[in-house]
Formats: C-alpha cells, sequence, structure tokens
C-alpha cells in the first residue's frame, strides 16, 4: 500500500495513541518523535503513568499519547482499561483518538500482531511500525513491507528508533492515515458471535438508556470475568453473569469456546497474513543473544552475574549518591549560613532557614540517588538485561504473590523509598505494582541508619563473639536493617489474598534481543525521572517541610531567644577570632541558644502533641521527648537526631556520633527520677522506626505514583500500627527478659 503525501490543508491539531508491547522500543520512538517536549502525569484515579508529547509535521500538530505496553486490549483491571478509553475517547482529558500508532517489534511480528489486530477492531485510522528492523536482519528475517501494509490496509513502516531511522516517514505516515477513513475489517470471528454482541448490545442499552461502544461488547462475551463486566454490573446491569454465561455456552455449541476462541481465530488469521510476506531462515542459528543468555539465565551463573550488578546498582544508590548529597548539604548549610547573617533573628528567618531551605533541602537530598538509579534502570533496560533478571528472580518473588519485576524496586528502597517506589513503574500488572509501591517503605533505607547508629552506639553493650569476629552491635545493627524485609513478606502474602486477590495473571515476558545501550535514550530518562520527582512530589515534601517547621515554632515567645541570637551575630562579626573570653562568652551564649530551643520545642504545638499522646506510648517505654522526637521525624526519619539534640539542649546541629547527645539519652530520667532509657526502650525505638513511614517523601511519591490520596494514607494507617505492635511486643518483651 503507497504511502499517501499529506496535503498542504490549514492548520490543525489531531491526536494520536501509542500502542504496542513491552520490549518494542515504544518508549523510545515516542522520545524520538516528542523529544523535551513530553508531559508526564497520572490519569485520574488510576497508577497509569500519562505521557503525552507534542510534534510537529508541516501545517499538523500531533498531541502524542503513549499508552502503557501491553499484551492485548483485555482489560482486567482499571489501569488496564485506561487505554481502552483512551482509545475509544472515553479519557475527557486525552479526547477523540485521530489516529493509532501501533509499534511491533520486527524479530517478532507474529507475537505482536495479535494487539495490532486487536487495535484495528476499533475501526481507527491506524500506522504499523515495524521497529527493531536491525535485530530482525541479524535474525536473517526477510518482510515485504509493502505487501503486508497491502494485506493489513494500512500503512506500514521500518524503523530503528534507537537510531532515529525511520522517524520522518512515521511522522508523514501519522498525518496521511488521520486524513483518510480507516479502512474496511472483514468480520474475524463467526456470524454467531456478532449476533450474541447484537443482541447484547440491545439489552444493555435497554436497561440504562445508554449505548456501550461495540468494541466494549465483544470485550464482555470474550474476557471471562474481565473488568467491563464487572463494571456493568456494579452500574446495575441487571443479570449480566448468567446472560454471558448462557451466550458462551451457545458460542461454544456453535464450536467457538470463550475465552481460547479469541486466541485460535486470530493467531490463525496472523498465520494467514504473514504468508509468503515473511520468511525466516529454514534453520534457526544460535544467535550472540542465544550465547549471552546461555551464561546470564542460568541458575547458577545467571545469579553470580545478577548479584554482581545489583551490587553495582546498589553501591551506586548507597554510596556514589553520598559525594553529590555531601555537596548538596554543605550547600544548602552555606545558604542558611548567609541568610542567618542578613536577616535579624525572628520567625521569618525561622521560616526561611529552617522551613524554606531545609524543606528544599529535604527535596534535592534524593535527587542523586532517583537519577543514579534510573540511570542504571535505563541502562539496563535499553540492553536488554532487565527482562532476563525479572526471569532470574520470578521464581523467588512468586512466593510473594509478585514477578521478578518487582526484585529491582524493593532493592532500591533499601537506599531510599523514593526512588524505589517510581521505579515500580517498570512493572506492567497493576496488581504487582501496587503491592511492590506498599512494602517498598518497609526496606530498611539509608535515612534509618543514622538513628540505629545513635541507640546501638549508647545502649548496646560491645560484647564480641568469636574471638571478636562477631559483635553484639553488628548483630543488632543487622537484625534492625532485616526486620523490615522479614515483615513484607506476610505483608504482601496478605495484601494478595486480600485487597488484590481477584487478580492473578501469569509473568508473560519476551527476551529482547541484547543491544548497545542508547545514550540519547539513557541520559533522557534519568533526566525525566529527576525532573519527574521534582515537580510531583518535590512540592509536596516542601509543604509537609513547612507544615512541620510551623508546629516546631508556634505559639512560643521567641523574644528572650531572638536576642540571645542577634548577640551570638554580633560578637562572632566583633573582636579576634581567637578572643579567649571572645570564645567563652560565644560558648555562654550557645549553651543558653540551646537551652531556650529546648523549652520553646517544648512549648510548640509539637510539643504539646507530644506531651498529648505520651499516654499512648507510655506502654513502648517512651516518654514525651521521644514522642515529641517521632512526630518531628515525619519529614524524613533522620530529623529526630536534630529534635532530640534540641530538646535536651544540645542544638540542632548535632549527629548520630555526638558523645554529649548519647550522654543525655543515658543520663535522661522521668520526673521520678527512673531512666528514660535502657536496652528495651532502645529496641523498642529502632523497631518503630524501622516500621513506621516515618517518611513524607515516600508518601507523598506513592500519592503522585498513584493519584490517589488513600494508598499513602493506608501505607500511613498500616505501617504505623506495625510499628507500634512491634515497638509493643519488643519494649514489653524486653523488660520482662530483664
Amino acid at each position: 500500500m503507497a504511502l499517501p503525501t499529506p496535503s498542504s490543508a490549514a492548520p490543525r491539531t489531531i491526536t494520536v495513541a501509542l500502542v504496542g508491547n513491552p520490549n518494542t522500543g515504544k518508549s523510545t520512538l515516542f522520545n524520538a518523535l516528542a523529544g523535551m517536549q513530553a508531559r508526564v502525569g497520572n490519569y485520574p484515579g488510576v497508577t497509569v503513568e500519562k505521557k503525552m508529547g507534542r510534534v510537529h509535521c508541516g501545517e499538523t500538530t500531533m498531541r502524542l499519547v503513549d499508552l502503557p505496553g501491553t499484551y492485548s486490549l483485555a482489560p482486567r483491571s482499571p489501569d488496564e482499561m485506561v487505554s481502552v478509553d483512551v482509545l475509544l475517547g472515553r479519557q475527557p482529558d486525552v479526547g477523540p483518538i485521530d489516529a493509532v500508532l501501533c509499534i511491533a517489534d520486527a524479530s517478532n511480528i507474529e507475537r505482536n500482531l495479535f494487539l495490532v489486530s486487536q487495535v484495528l477492531d476499533l475501526g481507527l485510522p491506524s500506522v504499523l511500525v515495524l521497529n527493531m528492523c536491525d535485530v530482525a536482519r541479524q535474525r536473517k528475517a526477510e518482510i515485504d513491507v509493502p505487501a503486508l501494509s497491502e494485506r493489513l490496509g494500512i500503512a506500514v513502516i521500518p524503523t530503528e528508533a534507537h537510531r532515529r531511522i525511520g522517524i520522518d516517514e512515521v511522522r508523514q505516515a501519522i498525518v496521511a492515515a488521520s486524513e483518510s477513513p480507516a479502512p474496511h475489517r472483514a468480520p474475524l470471528f463467526p456470524r454467531q458471535f456478532y449476533e450474541e454482541c447484537a443482541e447484547l448490545s440491545r439489552e444493555l442499552r435497554g436497561q440504562n438508556g445508554k449505548a456501550v461502544p461495540s468494541y466494549l461488547v465483544e470485550r464482555l462475551l470474550l474476557d471471562v470475568d474481565g473488568h467491563v463486566e464487572k463494571s456493568l454490573s456494579a452500574k446495575g446491569a441487571q443479570g449480566l453473569g448468567e446472560r454471558l454465561a448462557r451466550a458462551r455456552e451457545r458460542l461454544a455449541q456453535s464450536g467457538f469456546r470463550v475465552p481460547t476462541g479469541e486466541a485460535k481465530v486470530r493467531y490463525a488469521a496472523i498465520r494467514t497474513l504473514l504468508a509468503g510476506v515473511v520468511r525466516h531462515p529454514s534453520v534457526r542459528r544460535a544467535t550472540l543473544s542465544d550465547r549471552i543468555d546461555h551464561l546470564l539465565t542460568h541458575r547458577v551463573s545467571g545469579l553470580i552475574v545478577f548479584a554482581a550488578v545489583m551490587f553495582v546498582v546498589f553501591q551506586s544508590i548507597y554510596t556514589w549518591a553520598r559525594p553529590f548529597m555531601d555537596w548538596i548539604e554543605t550547600g544548602q548549610k552555606v545558604v542558611r549560613g548567609v541568610v542567618e547573617s542578613r536577616i535579624p533573628p525572628g520567625a521569618f528567618q525561622s521560616l526561611l532557614s529552617n522551613g524554606v531551605i531545609g524543606g528544599v533541602g529535604s527535596v534535592i537530598l534524593f535527587l542523586p540517588q532517583i537519577v543514579l538509579l534510573f540511570l542504571f534502570i535505563a541502562i539496563l533496560e535499553d540492553c536488554g538485561y532487565m527482562a532476563r533478571a525479572a526471569f532470574l528472580m520470578d521464581r523467588l518473588m512468586a512466593r510473594l504473590g509478585l514477578s521478578g519485576k518487582s526484585f529491582i524496586p524493593l532493592m532500591s528502597s533499601f537506599a531510599c523509598a523514593i526512588p524505589g517506589v517510581m521505579a515500580t513503574r517498570v512493572i506492567e500488572n497493576r496488581r504487582d505494582r501496587m503491592v511492590t509501591m506498599l512494602i517498598a517503605p518497609l526496606m530498611s533505607c539509608s535515612a534509618r541508619l543514622p538513628v540505629y547508629l545513635l541507640l546501638i552506639g549508647a545502649f548496646i553493650p560491645g560484647t564480641t563473639y568469636l574471638g571478636g569476629l562477631v559483635s553484639l552491635q553488628g548483630v543488632v545493627l543487622l537484625a534492625m536493617s532485616s526486620v523490615g524485609a522479614l515483615v513484607a513478606v506476610p505483608t504482601a502474602w496478605a495484601m494478595k489474598k486480600t485487597i488484590f486477590r481477584s487478580e492473578t495473571p501469569p509473568f508473560v515476558m519476551e527476551l529482547p534481543t541484547y543491544k548497545i545501550p542508547s545514550l540519547r535514550v539513557v541520559l533522557y530518562r534519568a533526566y525525566d525521572r529527576g525532573k519527574a520527582f521534582l515537580t510531583r512530589a518535590g512540592s509536596l515534601i516542601f509543604a509537609t517541610a513547612i507544615v512541620v517547621w510551623f508546629a516546631g515554632y508556634f505559639p512560643g515567645d521567641h523574644r528572650e531567644l531572638n536576642g540571645v541570637l542577634g548577640e551570638i551575630q554580633a560578637r562572632q562579626k566583633s573582636g579576634q577570632p581567637d578572643d579567649p573570653a571572645k570564645t567563652a562568652e560565644l560558648k555562654r551564649l550557645d549553651e543558653r541558644q540551646n537551652e531556650l530551643g529546648g523549652r520553646l520545642i517544648e512549648q510548640s504545638y509539637l510539643g504539646r502533641l507530644g506531651h498529648a499522646i505520651e499516654p499512648a506510648v507510655r506502654p513502648l517505654g517512651w516518654d514525651w521527648r521521644i514522642g515529641v522526637g517521632a512526630l518531628a521525624s515525619f519529614p524524613a526519619r533522620e530529623v529526630i537526631i536534630a529534635t532530640l539534640g534540641t530538646i535536651y539542649s544540645l542544638g540542632n546541629d548535632v549527629d548520630e556520633n555526638h558523645p554529649g547527645l548519647r550522654n543525655s539519652l543515658k543520663n535522661a530520667t522521668r520526673p521520678d527520677g527512673t531512666k528514660v532509657y535502657n536496652v528495651p526502650v532502645a529496641l523498642s525505638i529502632m523497631v518503630f522506626f524501622a516500621l513506621c513511614a516515618q517518611c513524607a517523601g515516600t508518601l507523598m511519591t506513592i500519592k503522585r505514583e498513584t493519584n490517589r490520596w488513600i494508598w499513602p494514607v493506608f501505607t500511613f494507617v498500616y505501617m504505623t500500627a506495625l510499628a507500634y505492635i512491634g515497638a509493643l511486643l519488643t519494649y514489653q518483651i524486653g523488660i520482662r527478659l530483664g
């Protein structure tokens, strides 16, 4: 079929949907078309990412809508229904679709045409892109593109998206298709099937007065217990299940069985379509990818390589990001120092210094980890290894009811749960993606480490075993770092059996051919994920930091503290730097500042709330000061260190190794003179922080990823409940064991 030439008409805008199987290079093609003009968001009420972009071709502007990778248009969940709704023009924020761009892997065309045949059933103008033509050539596959185009009745464009070959032809084909009517499609299924659909459509319209799109009526019959059936039943369709069962039984008697009939009919039609169009070598030769897979998917050598790759990725997030994070913290301190030196002490200075600068810093601080993680994910995906990693880990993750693709996001969460939650986007299945996202915060991230080090160093004896090879402090640190992962196992199992029990699709994944990653693609994906974090979750994290600052500052009388701060600034600017009298006076003023700061935080809304919850935390062995520390650490877990430093009049610039803070904790007493802290209390605090959702950044990221508040609220509630129960059992058992 010849490619029509776009007409020179008046300027217009068309909406184009991109559809394709996973690992066909769909996202690469989208980026090649849209470039830096892409916008990322979420469709309302679901976890599906909405990626839209614009591209110009002559007088035509194309709105590109990149739909999630899928193997079929048979929706089984609200997330999967989004793609069908977009194609049917039922998604309000997208509108009617003028053309569909179907992306297929040229080296695996028969499997990919199953989805293409469903798209063509929608009756929309379409273009088929045969991507990865270089891979097909390597496999000695020959495709008669003009013949295939003639048989399909649509334009077929061969491309190599990662090399930007064929991109201009794709643009022109889209414009031409949008100006032409959709080709006529001969009926694919038996006549009785369409008769049943027509009768069912009339019945549904008679019940609610609204016509159901013919494609959805077909899906009603073809998808047993599918989302369309559930949705219509929930909207009041009377006796729909029984009506469908009778229709399917009649179809079975005529020789068309549901649900297997669809696959048989479509693949039979595809084989007829490709006869004489696609030619493969008579003897399939072992390719380089086959030889590499023999090593990388082996049950022994594959796991060794996988462990090495994960070590590099984990090191990058945990260690290599540290210098960049240190630079950010240093820059934050410099900016804070400039503000404090130029603005008089008071609420405005505190807002800028501790609220705004602290809030911005808490957002940017995560950026190095996020960029590095997605840089590695992009490399692993683009070279083809990510699919092998998922294949290797599928057997292990299946025991949790998850797929192998859940492993990397969960591993990433040991460094930081925020990039871990964002990394769940590589999981196509909604159930696996949601469960992975909701248990990711249980992994012991690096922000918990300062809490562990402070309490272990202060209260756990330095006893050693096996001639000094094993220390009790090291064992406790390992236990605290592992408790979240251990609790995640039954938690994931419970979620699978309750909230997400209805979705149990098999793990299906094609192993793409290995290739050298495209530098442009890798860098763009890392940039895109970093930008998405800053613009989507960053604003919510910043807002949370401001709220916590407000609660910790008001309503106390800060006049005396402001006077002390002003005097400190004046003395720092005057006299000789090494003057002993000046040094002694500054030390006295600093101690007075810390004392007033501790008193004011107790008088603040945060301190009052800490006193209010003291009866609830007393069974954990805590007093109000520990409660305030837990509340103040909601933006980030490690904030408890600075909060305790303020409460104990040591200032907010202490760290987990500060000897004064450790001594203050050891000597802290209750009103009756008893010690506040002991080993059971320290263990109770650590268990609480290991299991509690003390990270606003993670919760806000979950909100942005799911586009619903219910999931971060659910995460906070279930993790807080787990943390409270765990801390309660730890303290009570510890006290009874002495």
